[in-house]
């Protein structure tokens, strides 16, 4: 059966000498792989549109299995991903999460949006760090992780001094501190920053502006968290953190 779809390629891996077999994330069937036929060819009407990040509309044959991709008609290639390795770092990262924590053939409109507008953030040259925070906070219910952010974890209270606690799963108050020895000691401004992550609309994101001590606070926490609960351990992590420190070489 053809089908129509609006999509985001989140991974495209060479088969044999011609083809290629593309991993999409759709919005009508969430994430599915599809086999290229003739895309490795430079004259090929799919060569464009296989590649990764490109965001389009897609025409696939469905099957049991792979289906085939029987044409793609380009919205957004994310030129300026390509053209910057961090952004291309970043958004590598932000598909790999992705494909890694979202099962196949399971629609979720909120999940594809979310992706489509980290991707057009990045592309557009926001706050690469911060961008990838939130989708990272937002990640964590998809993968089954409901950390307590609005409340202290032990005692159920709103108020009062705050640290985070990866034995706890969330915030504790100052009043639960001795029950963690190694609560993470965190800042108001991470406090706020780490609980808008989690809970605010991406689409309402206006310009944004965090301090490196801050970012630093954000990254050791999110980080401590995702190796705790998350089971992933990716590449492309590795590879982000690498290029990172090199940034304020370039």
């Amino acid at each position: 059966m053809l089908q129509k779809c609006e999509g985001i390629v989140i991974r495209s891996t060479d088969y044999g000498e011609t083809n290629k077999i593309v991993t999409l994330y759709t919005r009508e069937f969430g994430k599915i792989g599809v086999i290229a036929r003739g895309a490795k060819k430079p004259n090929s009407r799919l060569s464009a549109v296989s590649q990764i990040f490109t965001y389009g509309y897609f025409l696939i044959q469905t099957s049991t299995g792979l289906g085939v991709m029987q044409q793609g008609e380009m919205i957004s290639s994310m030129r300026s991903i390509r053209e910057d390795i961090f952004r291309t770092g970043y958004a590598a990262y932000i598909v790999d999460l992705l494909d890694k924590g979202a099962d196949d053939k399971n629609p979720n409109p909120f999940l594809f949006e979310l992706l489509l507008q980290t991707l057009n953030y990045i592309n557009e040259d926001y706050d690469n760090e911060i961008i990838t925070n939130i989708f990272e906070m937002k990640m964590l219910n998809v993968l089954g992780l409901y950390p307590v952010m609005d409340q202290c974890t032990i005692c159920g209270n709103q108020d009062g001094r705050f640290a985070f606690s990866i034995r706890e799963n969330g915030l504790i108050c100052h009043r639960c501190f001795a029950r963690d020895p190694y609560r993470i000691t965190i800042s108001q401004s991470a406090l706020k920053l780490l609980r808008l992550f989690y809970y605010f609309d991406l689409s309402r994101l206006g310009q944004i502006s965090v301090k490196e001590e801050t970012k630093k606070e954000l990254r050791t926490i999110i980080s401590m968290y995702y190796d705790e609960y998350s089971g992933l351990h990716l590449k492309s992590k590795k590879f982000l953190e690498q290029i990172d420190k090199f940034k304020d070489m370039f």
